[in-house]
């Protein structure tokens, strides 16, 4: 039997192959839902997937299960209290699929959603009492447990859910021997939680020991820590997890439907009639120019995350990038997380523009110095900015630069009557949010924008005041 891990870093997502040599059959738990690599590996060792496991509906991608099916003719399974539209497997407490020296036994573990389960995997060959690892979907975490407060369980409040993750931890994932290894369905940078570990493996024991959530504690303790402070979620977690439970079109097919090349005339109408465009190079390329009424989101980033969060899934999208791998990767990209609304990509990409100066804009960027010095007065004739912090609150409580406007980058286009008029920098952590800032400004008609080179990063580097929370209530 063995455990084979993938990690996608995108979507701080982990998902699992069991493979089993004795009977060279496989069982995929969780999978993306682009998953050439899966079927790649399978060939490569031999094996056939003939079962699909999913602990529970996830929020923030789209599990590749119909494309598993639909490939494989595997077998879909969930927890019996999972609605689907598609056929399934319904598991419970209990309930086991065993090939080879492989045995998968279902533990339920609700709370992060009703049908959460867990999976122990046995290692037949080795020990028939005691499982080797338990896959713990978004129950438990490496470091935390999942979020209860999701809203994506219609029907079901956020303390009912807590109630039950509290009996899921306490009554049954605690329990199982301190050796179990622990492999979740998320890492850090997971919105499905507030304080995950970078670490993608770990034990029961360990987690009993370092887990703040897995400490002794009261059910209305537990209930009251794990709630607090949790992260915004985006808009497209509910979307995503409806769709999960659809019979729904699979994404090879949807990506057929969606690379299609637009001659920019086409572009400029569907944009007139609601599309969104989306330019998805690196900023210092999207800076430089770009067209008119695009929103920047590159794809070297947490990109997935950041479209869910930015944009629309019912409203077309038009893809502007640097070459035909970069179209592809982006209308994928946007797949995983059930955003098939792609209305085609620019033919040419910026060279569709190139001479249109009617149609094109920039962005000016500063250095930490140059900022530091226009805040100062130290260059006459040009007007002092308004610093815009679009970092989340607890980053702005952290350390910012004295007197800039936090406004945290979900909710900036909604409030954009709150900046004052005259010349803006947007900045972030490092740079990467801060460019979707300064398109968010320009879509929106602003034209004095500058764009803080390295954030806050190269700000603090550059040894130049910074305030805190403290400070300035001081």
């Amino acid at each position: 039997m063995k455990i084979h891990q993938y990690y996608l870093a995108c979507l701080s997502h982990a998902s699992y192959m069991i493979s089993d040599d004795e009977s060279k059959t496989a069982a995929i738990v969780d999978p993306q839902r682009d998953i050439d690599e899966y079927l790649q590996d399978a060939e490569k060792g031999g094996y056939t997937i003939q079962h699909v496991f999913l602990t529970h509906f996830h929020a923030d991608f789209v599990s590749g299960h119909i494309e598993l099916r639909d490939k494989t003719g595997a077998t879909i399974h969930l927890g019996k209290k999972a609605e689907p539209e598609f056929s399934a497997v319904a598991m419970g407490d209990g309930d086991v699929v065993e090939f080879g020296q492989t045995r998968l036994a279902v533990m339920e573990t609700p709370g992060h959603t009703p049908e959460g389960i867990s999976i122990l995997v046995y290692d037949l060959a080795k020990d028939t009492t005691n499982p080797e690892a338990v896959l713990t979907g978004d129950t438990l975490f490496i470091g935390d447990v999942g979020r209860p407060d999701l809203l994506a369980s219609i029907g079901v409040t956020a303390d009912e859910l807590a109630n039950m993750l509290y009996e899921s931890i306490t009554e049954k994932l605690v329990k199982l021997p301190d050796a179990t290894l622990v492999y979740p369905a998320h890492g850090a940078g997971s919105l499905c939680g507030k304080a995950l570990s970078n670490e993608t493996v770990s034990t029961i024991g360990e987690q009993k020991k370092f887990n703040y959530a897995l400490q002794p504690m009261s059910r209305e303790e537990f209930k009251a820590i794990v709630t607090a402070e949790q992260p915004e979620a985006p808009d497209y977690f509910v979307h995503d997890a409806i769709l999960n439970r659809k019979e729904r079109i699979s994404l090879e097919d949807a990506m057929k439907k969606s690379l299609v090349s637009l001659p920019l005339d086409r572009v400029l109408e569907l944009e007139s009639e609601g599309a969104q465009l989306l330019d998805v190079r690196d900023a210092i390329d999207y800076e430089g120019g770009h067209l008119k009424g695009t929103l920047n989101i590159a794809l070297s980033g947490k990109y997935a995350t950041w479209v869910g969060t930015m944009l629309a899934h019912d409203r077309p999208i038009v893809v502007i990038a640097e070459d035909a791998a970069a179209e592809e990767e982006a209308v994928m990209r946007l797949g995983r997380i059930g955003f098939d609304n792609v209305a085609g990509y620019l033919a040419d990409g910026m060279n569709a523009v190139a001479h249109r100066e009617d149609l094109l804009r920039s962005t000016e960027r500063v250095t930490a110095a140059a900022l530091a010095e226009l805040l100062d007065g130290k260059r006459p004739g040009e007007p002092v900015p308004k610093v815009i912090d679009i970092r989340s609150e607890a980053e702005h409580a952290g350390g910012h630069i004295a007197g800039s406007l936090n406004i945290p980058l979900p909710q900036l286009e909604k409030r954009l009557s709150e900046l004052p008029d005259g010349p803006v920098v947007v900045h972030c952590a490092g740079g990467y949010r801060s460019a979707i800032a300064a398109s968010v400004l320009s879509r929106a008609g602003r034209e004095s924008v500058m764009d803080l080179v390295g954030g806050f990063q190269a700000w603090s580097s550059s040894k130049l005041p910074v305030e805190s929370a403290e400070t300035s209530v001081s």
